[in-house]
């Protein structure tokens, strides 16, 4: 497909509704990964808010749509620091919840000269204890409703009144504690795992088995699973086959938010009304493109710099 047909349609942009984390995060580059106990000395370091749900909300508006964020922060200066480097990004924040008693969640990451990372989170338990009442009007201005897995009971009742009300329901199907995936998940009209998910949950190596077997657990939703540099295994619902569509390929400098603009970018083509492969080629170039940045969700590309890249992109196969 021509890069042309990715261009942002006329009219509104699209308003996608986020949920989910709002972290602190302080990036720290180091040659190599610590092995042992010892002092590490970065020679490179950012402190940004970010996390799952606010980082694809980042891609979104990069991409050239909407993004409204629902998350929790602690009534804390970390979280007026978060909210207020959200909203500098362009991102809706007035559905942000500040949690008086709790602590803002904050994270340590290291990440390598190979784009690899370690990551350190804290999020206060006392931040989710509470949970909004979730009615039609909330979402009625939405074009579509994208959730991580961090504040599970919200989540559900977004994913669920969006399913309702007939907009698109995705899922970022990241690593969870137990059981949560299978609470959201019948809930969700679009499902991307991760890899390290897609295999905690089926304890398949091989993507494509992956793929399959999670689209036999979840068969009511459309199913992705993401694969890093090896691109991505989907199933087709209208050919009942399962598709493998390859990604550019790029010097990885920084992969942390990769998955998260993976997410922002799809929920963004789906809400424009875009097939899924069409979807998932757009995700792709941009997911990867974001990891030849260092700095988390900053090296999210903008759409004029994602249609550039476009014309080296592979059609999916099947697998």
């Amino acid at each position: 497909m021509s890069p042309s047909a990715f261009a942002l349609p006329t009219g509104a942009p699209k308003h996608i509704l986020c949920v989910g984390a709002a972290v602190l995060d302080t990036l720290f580059r180091v040659p190599t990964m610590p092995t042992g106990q010892g002092k590490v000395l970065p020679y490179d370091m950012l402190q940004i808010a970010e996390g799952m749900a606010s980082s694809a909300a980042y891609a979104i508006a990069r991409l050239g749509g909407r993004a409204s964020l629902w998350g929790a922060v602690g009534h804390d200066e970390t979280g007026e620091r978060i909210v207020r480097d959200l909203a500098d990004a362009g991102i809706q924040t007035d559905g942000m919840l500040r949690v008086e008693g709790a602590r803002s969640a904050i994270s340590t990451i290291l990440v390598d000269d190979d784009g690899e990372r370690l990551i350190v989170p804290f999020y206060d338990p006392k931040l989710h204890e509470h949970t909004r009442i979730v009615v039609p009007k909330d979402i009625a201005a939405f074009d579509a409703v994208l959730v991580d897995v961090r504040w599970p009971e919200l989540a559900q009742q977004v994913l669920k009144m969006a399913r309702a009300e007939g907009k698109p329901a995705i899922l970022d199907g990241d690593v969870a504690r137990d059981g949560v995936i299978e609470q959201l998940a019948p809930q969700a009209t679009h499902i991307v795992f991760s890899e390290p998910a897609a295999h905690r949950l089926t304890g398949a190596d091989n993507f494509a088995e992956m793929a399959a077997l999670l689209k036999r657990r979840f068969a009511q939703s459309f199913i992705c699973v993401t694969a890093g540099a090896a691109g991505s295994f989907w199933f087709d619902d209208q050919s009942d086959n399962l598709l493998h569509s390859p990604t550019i390929t790029v010097k990885a400098i920084d992969t942390l938010a990769a998955g998260d603009i993976f997410h922002g970018a799809f929920a963004l083509a789906i809400a424009e009304g875009r097939h899924p492969a069409e979807a998932i080629q757009f995700s792709s170039v941009a997911a990867a493109m974001k990891c030849e940045v260092f700095g988390g969700r900053t090296g999210a590309p903008t759409r004029d710099e994602v249609l550039d890249r476009l014309s080296s992109f592979t059609t999916p196969r099947q697998a």
